[in-house]
């Protein structure tokens, strides 16, 4: 089943929504006056990494940046976190359920 990431819904539209493939996903664009706004949703129910690193458990990545407020920030890569772009951990049930090996993307404060 899909999952809506986040949905932004503009009360009055100037041009109808563009489409547009992201990833394992759907973007759609609306352009509202000169603001834009996006509502980003996974599409089906299976795998969201078909090629990536198929050998290991979980794909995880670190990233050391110097000037991060926290000392660890995970970021969703699996499009089902409840506090996106933040992960939750919801890749956990998403990995179990598909057999998927989708992890966060780590940045860690140097």
């Amino acid at each position: 089943m899909a999952s809506i990431v986040g949905v932004a819904i503009p009360l009055g539209l100037s041009s109808p929504p563009q489409r547009a493939t992201v990833g394992g996903g759907i973007a759609t664009r609306v352009n509202h006056s000169s603001r834009r706004m996006v509502a980003v949703r996974a599409e089906g129910g299976g795998g969201i990494n078909p090629e990536i690193r198929k050998t290991e458990d979980k794909v995880v990545d670190s990233v050391v940046v110097t000037e991060l407020a926290k000392p660890l920030t995970a970021y969703c890569r699996c499009w089902r976190s409840g506090t996106f772009p933040l992960c939750d951990g919801s890749h956990v049930k998403h990995n179990k359920a598909t057999g998927d090996n989708v992890g966060p993307l780590l940045l860690k404060k140097q």
